[in-house]
């Protein structure tokens, strides 16, 4: 069999999956969406049909390499993170939905081990939170089932494609299961979480064959690119070296900021994960979280005030500013630094005179200003400031909350050249698991700068009046 130096990166997400075939010498070639739905309900419900998850990766898969018209040699697959369900290792058969990194019904498991946070957070880096995977894998055994085994979905989407069961060092830090350090399950962590005699999946690299697959076409590929969603968007971006930060606009904002090759214990809140695995060596990041970013976007929409996305610029640069209105949008709660699943959001200063370009851009700067308490926290642990923030995701495409982005951080803002950073970098691991010398360096210019076109003040004057409104939320 001839290499083409062809890769199939699979982006499987929270609102669909993204497929993209990436030639080595010559980038991107072609690629596919498919679209997914969570199904949203009442205790801080938020599910998917796992059936959905995998039909989405098969067609996504499959039409960007029809599209593509070239072979591949090797498969890579980015995942949500967080998200978990319970499967038969037997059959592969899911036996309960996805609960996603969004469900908040594992609230009450963090509020009766709340006298172990500091102990986890010393082993895995992690704040205890709803948000992690095993807050949420606790509650589905006592709520839903004890049968088959209980993994985040990617264990369970690459047993459908290969018929192995593993989970990649990055996905894995992302459960509050991992020794950060050691980069091997804790046995602590297991038994604080009453997770003992679970079988988990072996960790492996993020750049490393794993198995065969025959899904994407009477041909076997290796499958050897594994990432969780948003170190893979780390990777793509260039930030290689400590210090270097990137943001993704998505369903929710995700900001994540390279720390070297030591675990840095965040002490304003973030979290302390592994960025990636690569020849046994780990990199590590901190993070922080905006839950609802895209999804806001979408529940304004639901609420009638916005037909979609594409209606942001549209509405809110009609006026100039959000007319006193505050929107702080912790619609699914609050996490880093808060760390309050209990936190609803809030819309105030409401006058007869608000229209719903104001509120559209209440919900702009309310999203900027929750990015811009990320990256201050993760100046405070690093012990210097941010000189550049690169962002990538479909909402980058918004002039509005781009140059907001810049206004309130009083920073570069640099737009990655294209939205599908997060497919990229899976893109370029399964290319190293394929040809460990391989050039996977990105040397992609920014599509676009923005630059702060307000004073530090008055950047200072809005953050000032967010923080207030935001106590008061919580």
């Amino acid at each position: 069999m001839s290499v083409t130096g062809n890769v199939l990166a699979i982006d499987q997400g929270t609102s669909g999956t993204k497929a993209i075939v990436v030639s080595a010498d010559r980038g991107f070639i072609a690629s596919a969406d498919a679209a997914v739905r969570p199904r949203y309900g009442p205790g801080g419900l938020v599910e998917h049909d796992p059936a959905e998850l995998l039909e989405s990766v098969l067609d996504a898969g499959q039409r960007a390499l029809a599209a593509a018209g070239e072979p591949v040699d090797a498969v890579g697959l980015a995942n949500q993170g967080e998200t978990v369900l319970a499967w038969d290792p037997a059959s592969g058969r899911a036996l309960t939905p996805a609960i996603v990194w969004q469900d908040r019904r594992s609230a009450d498991v963090c509020d009766r081990l709340r006298e172990h946070a500091g102990r986890l957070a010393e082993i895995t880096g992690l704040s205890l939170d709803p948000y992690f995977a095993a807050p949420k894998m606790t509650w589905l055994r006592e709520e839903l089932t004890r049968d088959g085994v209980v993994t985040t979905t990617d264990a369970w989407l690459v047993h459908q494609l290969t018929g192995a069961f593993v989970t990649d060092a990055s996905t894995a830090s992302r459960t509050m299961l991992l020794d950060l350090e050691k980069v091997e399950w804790s046995a602590e962590a297991l038994e604080i979480f009453g997770l003992s005699d679970e079988p988990l999946p072996r960790i492996v690299g993020c750049a490393e064959p794993v198995g065969e697959t025959f899904s994407f076409g009477s041909r076997s590929l290796p499958l050897t690119g594994l990432a969780v969603d948003q170190q893979a968007a780390l990777f793509a971006q260039g930030c290689l070296g400590p210090g270097d930060a990137k943001c993704t606009y998505g369903t929710g904002a995700f900001l994540l900021a390279n720390v070297g090759a030591e675990a840095l214990r965040s002490t304003t809140g973030l979290a302390a994960s592994v960025a990636w695995l690569l020849d046994d060596t780990a990199s590590y990041c901190l993070d922080g979280q905006v839950y609802t970013v895209g999804s806001a976007l979408r529940w304004l929409a639901d609420l009638g005030v916005i037909s979609g996305p594409e209606e942001i610029d549209a509405l809110g640069l009609t006026v100039p500013d959000a007319g006193g209105v505050t929107l702080v949008p912790s619609l699914a709660g609050l996490a880093a630094p808060s760390w309050r699943p209990d936190a609803r959001a809030s819309l105030t200063g409401l006058g007869l005179e608000t229209t719903r370009a104001h509120v559209v851009h209440a919900l702009v700067d309310g999203i900027a200003l929750l990015v811009a308490e990320l990256a201050g926290a993760v100046a405070r642990d690093l012990g210097q400031a941010l000189s550049v923030l690169r962002v990538d995701g479909g909402l980058t495409t918004s002039r509005l909350l781009m140059q907001t982005q810049a206004d309130v951080l009083q920073l570069p803002v640099e737009v990655f050249a294209t939205p599908d950073a997060t497919a990229l970098g899976v893109a370029a691991f399964a290319q190293l698991g394929l040809d460990p010398a391989a050039d996977v360096a990105s040397h992609s210019a920014p599509a676009e700068i923005y630059e702060p076109q307000i004073s530090a003040d008055e950047a200072a004057v809005q953050i000032e009046r967010f923080r207030a409104v935001l106590a008061a939320t919580i």
